[in-house]
């Protein structure tokens, strides 16, 4: 039987059989300004001439699954002859779903699996426990881990414990990737140019040139250098989807430092805001949301357990110097994924169609811990 992995994430959706190589692909349906009556859904983002001005549909809202005829639309693509031709009757699904989800969805996410689609096996778990599984499994010697897990609407601290999931431990702070692209399009939009309604070019800019600083104090006196003395300072070249399809940073060497380039391209210039965005993530209260940052969650989740009530007062600032931070590109999870269904305790894992026509959603509230 093939086994289909899917981290099913609120911005992507990584996605490929265990036995073959995974695809990253936008877990939403897309209409743009040229042709608003077409709706694109997944990749065929990629058949738009013109992304400018690109409107988002999205299945999730403020992390959580609520529109499912658009969620369906995509996984009809994802599934379909186009992508992956799943044969359901041979095919069992590893699937992600949030922290803490609401029952009503997960009971919902049973029914169109196993009744509207006809799977022969799921096992629901969460995006953060496959990337655990991942890290134990090539680190064998490692007891516990914890994962920061930071997605689109939400980033989550979970500690991981011989490979069970300490629920005293979670902490969610509401920040993730939208916050951080929504500031940087006001940002911009404030000092340059006004890029509202470039949802799409702006997240690329955010992924291509932003970066966490690990000295922020240091890097904003650079920042407030003049020309080539200022080694943060980038100068992106927005896309005019004809001769430029996609945008990019250039090369040091090429940047104009005074005056203004001859070449006609449109030109972000880019200093501060490469690193003062992402901070957020360690200090949202800088633009006003009052919620921790994630060093405060870390110390949060690790004195929430009961070997971390003995901890003492300097334990951020030895999380900060001394932790043994593993930084994962977006596919870690699946590849937990991957992992975990080639596991041989696999099929006492998943529930069965069988199983969930005779019992219902009972036995998977029992077999799933999510």
């Amino acid at each position: 039987m093939a086994t289909l992995v899917l981290d099913n994430g609120a911005y992507t959706a990584k996605i490929g059989y265990s036995q073959e190589k995974v695809s990253v692909i936008p877990n939403c349906q897309f209409r743009s300004k040229t042709s608003r009556l077409k709706t694109f859904t997944a990749n065929q983002l990629d058949e738009i001439k013109d992304p400018s001005g690109l409107f988002y549909i999205l299945p999730f809202q403020k992390g959580y699954l609520v529109n499912w005829d658009v969620q369906r639309k995509v996984w009809d693509h994802l599934f379909g002859k186009e992508m992956f031709k799943v044969d359901f009757a041979d095919t069992s699904i590893v699937i992600t779903e949030p922290y803490f989800n609401f029952t009503s969805i997960q009971e919902s996410m049973n029914e169109i699996l196993f009744e509207e689609y006809q799977f022969q096996s799921v096992l629901r778990t969460n995006a953060g426990s496959l990337s655990a599984h991942h890290y134990f499994h090539t680190n064998p010697k490692e007891l516990c881990c914890l994962v920061i897990d930071t997605g689109f609407s939400f980033t989550h601290i979970v500690p991981y414990c011989r490979s069970r999931k300490m629920k005293d431990g979670i902490r969610r702070i509401n920040v993730g990737g939208k916050l951080l692209t929504n500031h940087l399009k006001e940002i911009i939009s404030y000092r340059q140019l006004h890029v509202m309604d470039e949802t799409h070019v702006i997240n690329q800019v955010k992924e291509d040139v932003c970066y966490v600083s690990q000295q922020f104090y240091k890097d904003m006196e650079i920042a407030q250098q003049k020309g080539e003395e200022n080694a943060v300072m980038r100068d992106y070249v927005l896309p005019d989807f004809s001769a430029i399809k996609k945008g990019f940073c250039k090369p040091r060497e090429e940047m104009v430092f005074s005056g203004k380039y001859k070449t006609g391209e449109q030109i972000l210039r880019l200093v501060n805001e490469r690193f003062a965005v992402p901070e957020m993530l360690f200090h949202p209260s800088d633009i006003g949301i009052q919620e921790m940052g994630i060093p405060e969650a870390i110390v949060h989740s690790i004195q929430s357990m009961p070997e971390g009530k003995n901890t003492t007062s300097n334990i951020s600032f030895r999380i900060a110097d001394d932790s043994k931070c593993v930084i994962i590109p977006i596919t870690y999870s699946w590849e937990g994924g991957k992992l975990l269904a080639q596991n041989p305790d696999y099929e006492e894992m998943v529930v069965t169609r069988d199983d969930f026509e005779e019992n219902g959603h009972c036995v998977c509230e029992e077999k799933f811990d999510v």
